[in-house]
């Protein structure tokens, strides 16, 4: 560790603070009271305590720093250009159409891991950081800077939860307990004692300091990683400061200062202020690598037509099969292992798998951070359960997090456990999600070929896995890329478009139709994004532009309405068969046909339209 002279770092510190008011000042918009408040911390982190090498970010044994106040982002940005990484006059570009430096941080910029400003996940994305730097052998720790106004998120709670039940000592909290939020005092103002005892209720070790006393600052964090608890540091600051005339008052919150009043503040600050250009950073230790390379190919799968298997049996024995090979992949799960048969892959390597229990959005965030570093996560539970972690799985998207989701138990074809239960939500969800890709498998074998498509492609992906046992159609070395579909009957009256149970039910209809003279294509259309358009429109234009969806989901945003978007622009009218009303508790097949998506639906569908 090098020597810490603190009047360089409440020099940096100043210099950080007027980085931050020209910048939002230039930008007319942002949050430089939010900046003042963390500054000092961030100083100390960035030129006094963190190891790390500034010309590499993604050095895999550097400390991590996540900011989960994202609204402070033009602090993060002068950090790293007082680090010499861009130059100081770059910050003048903030939030510009033609800049990277945005009003919040996204992995655009390489010193950024996951995009924050959607404020209580941060702690999370650090908590997988941590658990991955165990599973690696690296001795890197994790930072992430806090709002007090975030702690009001129950997502703190739950990452706070699992740092604590896993005593990982490598993940240090800072809290930036300013007192105000946007637009009122918060909960607990400068209560420092409140948030004391929630923190050590989930077993961390707390520190309370000033967080402007640079000396107390620099003291505490000299002892991070003591004893075996997440450490959180509350840090007592105040909005705005070092800045006479704004510091600690209310109705600055996201307001930028007019050029005249930037003037003002920075000649306040100018006279210590100090840059950090040439200050000693600490070196990360240099151990061996982890082993996170992709093996060539996966081992391959065995099954016998006419096997009866749930898809989510298969995504259980894919995650062990693949995992087996692939040291990437990392398993999570909401304590549903035992349904969505992730505790095949969890009963082999313990040591790679993550249960989250019921706490769906910390297990997203702890996915992601996973995923910063390398690794292939995938998280299952009920696909129900990921809308309350929706947030989360946003923000992955624009993190362009190679996160891996397993929804299992989806529509009304789960039966007697209800409405409450049935995923009916889940692909409208994950369509709209930036850069997603959504998979729906009908047999076993399509499953574990796309869960193979799933570890090789880089993004969030999520895979709709069905509690049902449905035979086997496909054989061993069927090919199932990603934004394709299959054809399975062929005929010229209508196309049928479908996936998973559904797709069982089209192939009774057309031998129905069979019977009675009238030919239908089946077509599985197992990618619903990117969706297999050209192979859905040629068999379109072989059945006179008469396309049926049938899917067990809402009528809003699943399968039909996929269809329909990229066909409707080619002059083809798409009929949807969907689940319309609130589903009731009964068997799955007494479901299926109660609400219109079963074989029979789909013969007088095709007979109304001739």
């Amino acid at each position: 560790m090098n020597e810490i002279d603190t009047e360089i770092l409440k020099g940096i510190a100043n210099q950080l603070r007027i980085h931050s008011i020209a910048a939002t000042t230039a930008a007319g918009s942002g949050h430089p009271t939010s900046c003042c408040s963390a500054a000092d911390v961030v100083a100390a982190l960035f030129f006094g305590h963190m190891r790390y090498d500034p010309k590499n970010p993604h050095y895999y044994n550097n400390d991590r720093f996540i900011l989960s106040k994202g609204h402070a982002a033009p602090l993060l940005y002068a950090a790293w250009a007082e680090t010499g990484r861009f130059p100081a006059e770059e910050l003048l570009t903030l939030r510009r159409l033609d800049s990277e430096l945005e009003g919040h941080p996204t992995p655009r910029l390489p010193f950024v891991d996951v995009a924050t400003g959607s404020l209580g996940q941060g702690l999370a994305v650090g908590v997988g950081m941590a658990l991955c730097a165990r599973l690696d052998n690296l001795d890197y720790r994790t930072y992430v800077l806090m709002g007090d106004g975030e702690c009001a998120e129950g997502a703190v709670w739950e990452a706070a939860s699992l740092a604590g039940i896993n005593q990982l000592n490598n993940l240090v909290a800072i809290v930036d307990v300013n007192r105000l939020g946007q637009s009122q005092e918060t909960a607990f103002g400068h209560n420092l004692a409140t948030y004391k005892k929630r923190f050590e209720a989930f077993g961390w070790r707390t520190e309370e300091i000033d967080g402007h006393d640079m000396d107390e600052i620099v003291e505490v964090l000299a002892a991070v990683g003591l004893g075996n608890q997440p450490l959180v540091i509350l840090a007592k600051t105040l909005k705005g400061a070092g800045i006479s005339f704004i510091q600690d008052k209310e109705g600055w919150h996201g307001k930028p200062l007019s050029k005249d009043e930037a003037t003002r503040a920075i000649a306040e600050l100018q006279p210590t202020a100090k840059s950090g250009l040439g200050q000693a950073i600490s070196a990360p230790a240099q151990l061996p690598a982890p082993k996170n390379d992709a093996p060539a190919s996966y081992p391959p799968i065995n099954y016998k037509l006419g096997d009866s298997v749930a898809t989510r049996e298969a995504f259980g024995a894919a995650l062990l099969r693949i995992g087996e090979v692939d040291p990437r992949i990392v398993g999570l799960d909401g304590d549903t292992k035992n349904s969505t048969y992730s505790e095949k892959f969890f009963k082999k390597f313990p040591n790679r798998f993550v249960e989250c229990f019921i706490a769906e959005q910390n297990m997203v965030g702890v996915a992601t951070g996973y995923s910063t570093r390398g690794k292939v996560p995938f998280a299952s539970t009920f696909a129900c359960f990921f809308s309350r972690a929706y947030d989360q799985i946003r923000v992955a998207g624009i993190s362009m997090a190679n996160v891996k989701l397993v929804g299992s138990h989806v529509g009304v074809s789960i039966g007697e456990d209800g409405a409450s239960q049935m995923g009916l939500e889940d692909i409208a969800m994950m369509r709209a999600i930036a850069g997603s890709v959504v998979l729906y498998p009908s047999d076993a074998v399509c499953a574990e070929k796309l869960m193979d498509q799933m570890a090789s492609h880089k993004g969030i992906a999520f895979l709709r896995t069905s509690r049902p046992k449905m035979p086997v159609i496909y054989n061993n070395d069927e090919q199932f890329p990603v934004g394709g579909a299959k054809v399975l009957r062929q005929g010229d009256k209508a196309t049928v478009v479908a996936a998973g149970v559904t797709l069982y039910e089209a192939l009774k209809a057309a031998d129905a139709l069979k019977n009675d003279g009238i030919g239908i294509t089946v077509i599985d259309a197992y990618s619903i994004k990117p969706l297999g358009k050209d192979v859905i429109l040629s068999a379109a234009r072989a059945t006179n532009n008469t396309v049926v969806t049938v899917e067990d989901h809402y009528a809003e945003g699943g399968l039909g309405d996929a269809v329909a978007g990229e066909l409707s622009v080619e002059g083809v009218k798409v009929h949807k068969l969907a689940v319309r009303e609130l589903p009731h508790s009964g068997k799955p097949e007494e479901l299926l046909a109660k609400y219109g998506i079963d074989s029979a639906a789909i013969v007088r569908t095709v007979k109304a339209l001739g």
